[in-house]
């Protein structure tokens, strides 16, 4: 990265990725296993209902996923802006 606008562009993109990141596993967390629970727990999962399992399971599940997600999102975009490892 030569110059100041090509960091600014990295940054944002940087950012824009990691409020994504933080509003899926909101979602599902609070969202899904919290203030939707009522309405998914009528749709049974595994012996359970959805919400439950979202509250349980799910949220965890989605947590490492976004976690594998980030770092290979975050490996192209370094790659993108030649600021790899």
């Amino acid at each position: 990265m030569a110059d100041k606008s090509s960091s600014n562009a990295y940054w944002a993109a940087n950012i824009r990725l990691i409020r994504l990141c933080l509003i899926i596993w909101a979602l599902v967390s609070f969202g899904f296993g919290i203030l939707l629970r009522p309405m998914l727990s009528g749709i049974a999962v595994g012996g359970t209902d959805l919400g439950f399992w979202f509250a349980q399971q799910g949220s965890i599940l989605v947590f490492l996923v976004l976690i594998f997600f980030y770092a290979a999102r975050m490996n192209k975009l370094d790659r993108e802006y030649g600021v790899e490892e």
